[in-house]
């Protein structure tokens, strides 16, 4: 039995991975699928001090207190961030990182320096009333559904638990400073389909951090794999388990 802890993206919740959940459950694995503070049942917490250090303390937090080892441990997008810094932390109990379709830094990076066109969604921000609040998809037309997902039910679904996200989290750094981080292998997976114009996503190198070869899947569909292709992305992530 392998456990994944399976960590949203900006904007979203926990919720959006009830679709995958019970398909890893199934197989005989443990599951943790936690809200960051700020979303979903917890927006009422957020607020111009939270930034990506508090998420990345939900998550060493969640590890630490459940006292879980070999971790599979699966960021989303802005959460590529969070996954980074908490193996960081606790990297003895990680078995491995994946980034699904995922901001990937190096040390001392923030958001801006992984996805530049993050730059204009912090400057509204901090012009905007509130001075911290970035609405879902600010200043982003999708081309093609709401992050990826076109079904109207599923977008309905999605909409309901999106929530606004806090500057901060885009302008602290990742910490990737202790080495024994370098030895948790890493795979990512791309989400191919109705990529956003002017989002560019970096390279992945041919070798690893640990020195093995680099291991990318790609999934034919949009942004939010985990709503639009649950199946395809349980069956690649029971790969890891």
């Amino acid at each position: 039995m392998s456990t994944y802890l399976l960590v949203h993206g900006a904007w979203h919740s926990g919720q959006c991975w009830e679709r995958v959940v019970p398909l890893l459950t199934a197989a005989g694995h443990r599951v943790l699928a936690p809200t960051l503070t700020g979303y979903g049942d917890t927006a009422h917490l957020a607020g111009p001090e939270v930034g990506l250090d508090t998420h990345v303390d939900d998550i060493v937090g969640l590890i630490t207190e459940e006292d879980l080892t070999d971790v599979v441990l699966v960021g989303h997008s802005y959460a590529g961030l969070v996954i980074s810094s908490a193996a960081n932390r606790v990297p003895e109990r990680i078995a491995q990182l994946v980034y699904l379709d995922a901001m990937v830094p190096e040390d001392g990076e923030s958001a801006v320096d992984v996805m530049p066109f993050t730059q204009a969604m912090i400057d509204q921000a901090l012009t905007s009333e509130s001075g911290w609040r970035i609405p879902p998809l600010a200043g982003m037309e999708p081309s093609s559904g709401l992050f990826g997902v076109t079904e109207p039910a599923d977008v309905e679904w999605l909409r309901s638990m999106l929530s606004d996200q806090p500057v901060r989290c885009l302008q602290q750094p990742v910490r990737l400073d202790n080495p024994a981080v370098n030895a948790i292998p890493r795979t990512h997976i791309h989400c191919v389909a109705d990529v956003p114009e002017g989002i560019t996503r970096r390279p992945v190198p041919a070798i690893q951090p640990n020195g093995g070869p680099s291991q990318v899947w790609e999934l034919a569909t949009g942004h939010d794999c985990m709503i639009t292709m649950p199946g395809e992305l349980t069956e690649l992530l029971l790969k890891l388990g």
